[in-house]
This record gives structure tokens, C-alpha cells and sequence, in this order.
């Protein structure tokens, strides 16, 4: 790797397992000491034990977001640890059968399944860029992880795709509040990513609705989003803040009633 994170220091939550762990993984090989966070101690365990075991340097913290006390203690962890922050991947998300699951129809819909989406997904986003920002000395990146369901409605879903649809509105407002400070932040917005947990998940039927929404023939994996998000925290990208990329392999690029006849017919 380019070690373009040389010396610096990441925090990245959500990163027990998926996107998240992939993350923290590609920004620790590049140079950075990661502060891998999640509510799940044994998982944050497991990803920081992997970094090292690659030569990295890494320290599992546990918190639920949420909880904004946590979220302090945290932040004050690994600041004792490691002196600052430099740059934060929020990507934990409330993806649990007994929330997201329940989140169908709007009908049936439980207060409590909005709730507890909003507080993990949109309030702890808010609160890792609250206790972050004031212990970044010299500036700062931060990328949001929203989601192609912030960018589309859809028959399900309804909590998660508002809650990320919202989390698009908080980067401008975070891009816009610490922009004088040299602090940038922008979002992604992966499509589905084919981990062995959502291959596991889905139907053959279900997978292949997927495959004829696309226009490239293969699916985002967790490292082509931890490109995009190493990519996005790095100086390369000093000029660009208060965006949201979306890494769809094309999802959304198209009409897709279209696609799915040009994929059936074979061109």
C-alpha cells in the first residue's frame, strides 16, 4: 500500500465485521493506528487481533453509538492511546433481524423499530462527529457510510432508507460547519455488497433480481467500498467534502426495467 496514512489516526466504527472491518483493515495497511469500534466486543476483538497479525497497529474499543456517554469514553480511549484523531469512518448500523428485519411495511410498522434505527444509524453518526472533531488538531476526514436506499424509495425499508437519507443532509451540514477548521466530510453510498452473510441471506431468485439491476456484471465487495472510503479520508482527495458518492456498480445510473430486458436477452 501507498501508506499515505503514515503516522495518522483512524477510528472506525461498525468495524467488527463487513464494510466496516475492510475499512479499518485497508487503513491500517496504509499507514494509519486504527481504533476499531463496535458494540460487539469479541468482533472488534477479532478485527484489531487481524491488523496486528498483519503487521498493523490497532485497539478494539466497544461501544454502542447510541449512547453518547459511551461514545465519549471511547473517543477519550483511544485518544489516550494514540494522542488525536485524524480521520473517522462512521459506519455502524443498526442491520439486526429484531430491527431491521421488522422494518417492512409502514402498516405494521413498530415505533420502536424507527426509533432504535434513527438512534444508531443518525444519532450515532452525530455523536462520534461531536466528540471527534474538537480532538482533530489539524483538520480532519470523515465519511459517513449512507446507502443507495437513501437515493430510492422502496416497498420496505422505510426507517433504514430515511435514516441514511438523512445522514446525507448531516455530511453538508458537518462539510459546512468545519470546512474553515480544514475538516472535510463526505459520504458513501454502497449498493449491496456480497458478503458471505448476504449470499447466505438471499435466494438464488433474490440474487439474480440484483444482478439484472446492475450494469457491470459483478456486485461491490467490501474492499472496492474501503477503496473508496481510504480514498475519500486521504489527501487525494483534500478538494472534495460535503459529497455523497454512490458505488452501485451502475444501480443507479439507469432505468432498470430497461436493463433487466437488454440482461434477459443476452446483449
Amino acid at each position: 500500500m501507498s501508506g499515505r496514512f503514515d503516522g495518522r489516526v483512524a477510528l472506525v466504527t461498525g468495524a467488527g465485521a463487513g464494510i466496516g472491518a475492510a475499512c479499518a483493515a485497508r487503513l491500517a495497511a496504509e499507514g494509519s493506528f486504527v481504533g476499531v469500534l463496535d458494540l460487539r466486543a469479541a468482533a472488534a476483538k477479532a478485527t484489531a487481533a487481524a491488523i496486528r497479525a498483519h503487521g498493523g497497529t490497532a485497539v478494539a474499543l466497544t461501544c454502542d453509538v447510541s449512547d453518547e456517554k459511551q461514545v465519549r469514553e471511547a473517543v477519550t480511549e483511544l485518544v489516550t492511546s494514540f494522542g488525536r484523531v485524524d480521520v473517522l469512518h462512521s459506519n455502524a448500523a443498526v442491520l439486526d433481524a429484531d430491527v431491521y428485519g421488522r422494518d417492512r411495511d409502514l402498516d405494521g410498522l413498530d415505533v420502536a423499530v424507527w426509533d432504535r434505527t434513527m438512534e444508531v444509524n443518525l444519532r450515532g453518526a452525530m455523536l462520534m462527529v461531536k466528540h471527534t472533531v474538537p480532538v482533530m488538531p489539524d483538520g480532519g476526514a470523515i465519511v459517513l457510510t449512507s446507502s443507495v436506499s437513501a437515493l430510492v424509495g422502496d416497498t420496505v425499508h422505510a426507517a433504514y432508507g430515511s435514516s441514511k437519507s438523512a445522514l446525507i443532509g448531516f455530511t453538508r451540514y458537518v462539510a459546512t460547519m468545519y470546512g474553515s477548521r480544514g475538516v472535510r466530510c463526505n459520504a458513501v453510498a454502497p449498493a449491496l455488497v456480497l458478503t458471505e452473510t448476504a449470499r447466505r441471506a438471499m435466494t438464488p431468485a433474490q440474487l439474480a433480481d440484483k444482478a439484472a439491476e446492475r450494469l457491470l456484471p459483478w456486485a461491490c465487495s467490501v474492499d472496492d467500498v474501503a477503496g473508496l472510503v481510504s480514498f475519500l479520508l486521504s489527501d487525494e482527495a483534500r478538494c472534495i467534502t460535503g459529497q455523497t458518492v454512490a458505488i452501485d456498480s451502475g444501480t443507479l445510473a439507469h432505468r432498470p426495467q430497461h436493463a433487466v430486458h437488454q440482461w434477459r436477452d443476452g446483449q
